[in-house]
């Protein structure tokens, strides 16, 4: 019980300092995960809802709410698919480029700071102990 409950107390205080960080750019955990993907995946023109779906692994409910808040935040656009003409693609604005660039910075510092009280090693051992534990978790398919 001291185990698990340690870890659930981390997951809050852990959430509750990236939240700051996502806050100072008017982001959420959900807005940072789409921007940060439309960022990643490296496609100028976007990536369509399927895509994104895939991607941040939500219902597709879900997914729309996200884009229409974020379109309402001028963070991005949804563009014709040239590919499909009946489908759209979601792409980053400038403004939205902009935003995700400085708080994937900040986010990568917050995360590097709470983290700074362990020692490289330390921190591979823990990522070790964690990886066991999530394989261990997921369902025998075999």
């Amino acid at each position: 019980m001291e185990t698990i409950g340690r870890l659930s107390r981390l997951t809050t205080l852990l959430r509750s300092e990236m939240e700051k960080t996502w806050k100072s750019y008017g982001l959420n955990a959900a807005s940072f995960d789409v921007l940060a993907t439309l960022r990643r995946s490296g496609k100028p023109d976007g990536l369509s809802p399927g895509e994104l779906l895939d991607l941040t692994m939500v219902t597709s409910g879900t997914m729309t709410n996200r884009v229409d808040q974020l379109v309402k935040a001028g963070l991005v656009t949804r563009i014709q698919n040239p590919d499909d003409k009946r489908g759209f693609l979601v792409r980053l604005t400038d403004h939205g480029m902009t935003t995700i660039e400085a708080a994937v910075t900040d986010h990568v510092e917050t995360q590097h700071r709470l983290m700074d009280c362990l020692s490289v090693r330390q921190r591979d051992e823990l990522n070790g102990f964690l990886k066991m534990l999530t394989v261990s978790m997921k369902p025998n398919t075999g």
